[in-house]
């Protein structure tokens, strides 16, 4: 076959062409592209590496703002129960006077009414006794006939209530 024969002939030439262009692949992938890819990698792991390292030390310095807000925070807020505290004592000292006060004003209407209505017992009580002495003497006069005062009949009356 002539095709087996020429071979040999173009073996040598085709085995040096393809050293030859896998020289030129090698050195301009290898030696062109594969420092500037690997670079590019370089610069890509430095970047994430320094914004991993910004992100760190933001996340830090945002932990201690919130610490020390969280710090102010309660200050504050326990001195805001400190206020509410201090305003309920006064507001409950001011009640006990008010208190106090209308209390007294109450134990004087009462022992004023308590006086009115003593008063108006004993005079009920006298007008009683004198009704009763009245009647007794009326009724002494009509069972026994006899005739009996009011002022006479009075300790008698007394005497029964």
């Amino acid at each position: 076959m002539p095709q087996i024969e020429q071979l040999a002939a173009t073996y040598s030439s085709q085995v040096f062409w393809l050293l030859l262009i896998f020289g030129l692949v090698f050195f301009v992938i290898g030696k062109g592209m594969v420092p500037k890819v690997m670079d590019t990698v370089a610069l890509r792991d430095k970047q994430i590496s320094d914004d991993l390292a910004a992100a760190e030390a933001a996340r830090n310095k945002a932990d201690a703002e919130e610490a020390a807000w969280r710090d102010r925070e309660n200050a504050n807020r326990a001195e805001a129960q400190a206020l509410v505290a201090k305003a309920k004592a006064e507001a409950a000292v001011s009640t006990e006077k008010k208190l106090a006060a209308a209390q007294t004003g109450i134990d004087a209407k009462l022992a004023k009414a308590e006086a009115r209505i003593a008063d108006a017992r004993a005079s009920a009580v006298a007008e009683i006794e004198e009704v009763a002495s009245e009647a007794a003497a009326d009724i002494v006069k009509r069972l026994a006939g006899i005739e009996v005062s009011a002022a006479e009949a009075r300790p008698a009356v007394k005497e029964a209530m």
